[in-house]
């Protein structure tokens, strides 16, 4: 969806009374980090690792059309905030000074900065306006609200909001300068709704209803009434992923109507026929953005992982690509008022930073330059892209990472890490602390993205679908595993896994399928059972998720879902293993974790839970992160690395 805010997440667990280590048996423990059964971290473990720690990156957030600046995130204590730059490479002036991390947007025409902020990572997001370092707030103060868009005269902010019942994301309407005028301007059934784009002149906005990744419908929005008319047919399972208004009324999207890739192209509201105009029938295309003049639309497309960002003359059809950029990642795309395309890039050898482009020459400047410690990021490795026939000669691929074979001799051990989503995609970007395993320890790691990763078309994304598909990744693992066991730079007999999310339901069903080829496990805010997931998800969330994974109200799903959940399995989990949660996690649940804990325990195998008590679906503080990166480097260093030389062979 077309959102210019950060979107991240509940439930407090009942480990908060388990005993503590003292600070001065090891590194201090950040006071809201729980570590049940997992050593103190030797302070020389931090102090060797301490360069790998402080990394910084900057995403591209916006322009001000008042004085040029550009907006960015990034963090200068414990998390993200907002700062402004006035010029490239310029001072990163701070204007948010918060608690929790905070992402925000200026108006179109400067004058007004309206951000985004949860509490504890519970993604329960309020909206509020920034002036002189203090935030008002906007919305209800209790519900989840998602940013939408800016009108294009900068008077409304749309947004929706679960306020109403908790469950379905109304959509609503707001001047943030007087918030007496917020009002709901459409009641909807479902959580996936978001306001996308507002036509010029101010009277309609586009809405898309996501109901899965293969699944989005877009609406007309009439603001003063309140009618929402579907554009084409909403019977249909097509799949948009953006939209927005040119100057001159045109209704641009991205969908992968009569493709199985997403093409950009325009849509006619009244009989919903698209028309596609920048297209490659092999990729998919991403974010993009609209000039405010209406001369080119500065868009991004996915080519195998790698980013191409290009920009279209949507008179002539003929687009230009910005070949100067590195192979990486590129994310929020806006076109300035005065034309410069803003992007944010990660690469192997780059952290997240900000970059424009001139669309007249298609020069690009580099507007932060982020620290890396110290360390020189050319050093760091660039991914090798791996790709095999799996079982039943599906194409699958992944992204390898390699130590430098001239420092670290003979057959390497290695780690699988599994991307969440599940839709979500393995791609070429920043290793940050992961580097350390790499450069300094020579561990490789492998990215898989198994069946049901998106990036490579709808039927690719759809094959894990349902509990009766669902187990099928797991065995793409397997034959990954063949295939880097046969490596000869790779060390079969030391393979470990991890992954966060349903990454970290595939950590635990890898670690219980492939255990004896598998030295141990860490697994990250991970589903154990997919009933009690879907049954304690977050309302907003629930019938999104049993889309992709089932319906546990349905006898025959539930049945199949309880029998494919590692909970069913936990006595085959002998392994090592390692479970990080976030107690406040909307998504998967801190109970999730523990349920899994006990179950692995009462088998008398080894685990180790480190929680969050004021985090969600992952660690969002820095202090925290750095105490989960040192824990699971002690637990690597247990499993992967034992009667290696600490500093690592080769060196």
């Amino acid at each position: 969806m077309h959102r210019k805010l950060l979107v991240l997440s509940i439930l407090l667990p009942a480990a908060a009374a388990l005993a503590q280590p003292e600070a001065s048996e090891g590194v201090p423990r950040p006071p809201a980090l729980i570590a049940d059964g997992i050593p103190p971290v030797p302070p020389e473990l931090a102090a060797q690792t301490r360069a790998y720690m402080e990394f910084r990156t900057a995403g591209f957030s916006g322009w001000n059309a008042r004085d040029r600046s550009m907006l960015v995130t990034t963090r200068f204590a414990n998390t993200q905030q907002i700062h402004r730059v006035a010029a490239p490479l310029g001072y990163r002036e701070q204007i948010s000074f918060e608690e929790e991390p905070v992402a925000g947007s200026w108006s179109p025409a400067g004058d007004v900065l309206v951000v985004s902020k949860d509490v504890g990572g519970d993604e329960f997001y309020q909206l509020y306006t920034l002036r002189d370092g203090r935030l008002d707030l906007l919305t209800d103060g209790r519900s989840r609200n998602e940013f939408g868009a800016w009108s294009h005269d900068g008077r409304l902010v749309g947004y929706s909001s679960t306020r109403r019942n908790g469950r379905d994301s109304d959509l609503y309407i707001i001047d943030p300068r007087d918030p007496s005028t917020d009002r709901m301007v459409a009641q909807v059934e479902g959580g996936g709704w978001g306001i996308a784009d507002f036509s010029p002149d101010g009277r309609r906005a586009v809405v898309i209803d996501y109901r899965q990744i293969t699944n989005s419908d877009l609406y007309l929005l009439e603001l003063d009434s309140g009618r929402m008319t579907p554009i084409g047919e909403p019977a249909r399972e097509i799949a948009h992923g953006d939209a927005a208004f040119a100057p001159d009324g045109t209704l641009w999207v991205t969908s992968d109507e009569g493709s199985e890739f997403r093409r950009l192209g325009t849509i006619d509201p009244a009989t919903g026929a698209f028309r596609p105009v920048a297209s490659d029938e092999r990729w998919d295309v991403g974010a993009f953005d609209i000039a405010r003049d209406g001369s080119f639309i500065a868009y991004v497309t996915n080519e195998a992982g790698v980013s191409r960002l290009k920009l279209l003359d949507p008179r002539t059809g003929v687009s230009r690509t910005v070949e100067s950029l590195p192979a990486g990642v590129i994310g929020g795309v806006e076109v300035a008022p005065w034309g410069d395309v803003g992007f944010t890039l990660t690469s192997a050898s780059t952290p997240a930073d900000a970059y424009s482009v001139d669309p007249r020459t298609l020069a690009v400047t580099r507007w932060t330059r982020s620290e890396t410690g110290g360390l020189d990021p050319e050093a760091n490795a660039e991914p090798e892209l791996v790709e095999i026939e799996s079982f039943d000669g599906e194409r699958i691929s992944g992204f390898l990472y390699r130590p430098d074979p001239a420092r670290f001799q003979g057959r390497r051990p290695l780690i699988v890490s599994i991307h969440g989503g599940p839709e979500s995609q393995a791609r070429p970007g920043f290793l940050g602390r992961n580097n350390y395993l790499v450069n300094e320890l020579g561990i490789a790691l492998f990215y898989p993205n198994v069946r049901g990763s998106s990036g490579y078309g709808k039927r690719f994304v759809s094959l894990d679908n349902g509990p009766d598909l669902r187990e099928n990744s797991v065995r793409d693992i397997g034959v990954f595993l063949d295939r880097l066991a046969a490596d000869p730079r790779l060390d079969p007999d030391r393979i470990a896994v991890t992954g966060g999310s349903y990454g970290g339901y595939m950590c635990y069903a890898s670690a219980i399928h492939y255990g004896n080829r598998l030295r141990g496990a860490n697994c990250v805010v991970a589903i154990s059972n997919f009933v009690t997931f879907l049954e304690n998800t977050q309302d907003y969330r629930r019938d999104l998720r049993r889309v992709e994974y089932g319906d546990e109200r349905d006898p025959a799903q539930r049945a199949r879902l309880i029998e494919i959940s590692p909970l069913t399995r936990a006595r085959d989990l002998a392994i090592p293993t390692m479970v990080v949660t976030g107690a406040n996690d909307p998504r998967v649940p801190a109970s999730e974790a523990e349920q899994m804990i006990e179950a692995v325990r009462a088998n008398g195998a080894d685990a180790w839970h480190l929680i969050g008590r004021n985090e969600g679906h992952g660690f969002d503080k820095k202090e925290n992160q750095d105490y989960q990166f040192w824990t699971s480097l002690m637990f690597w260093q247990r499993t992967l690395l034992a009667g290696e030389p600490e500093s690592g062979a080769g060196r």
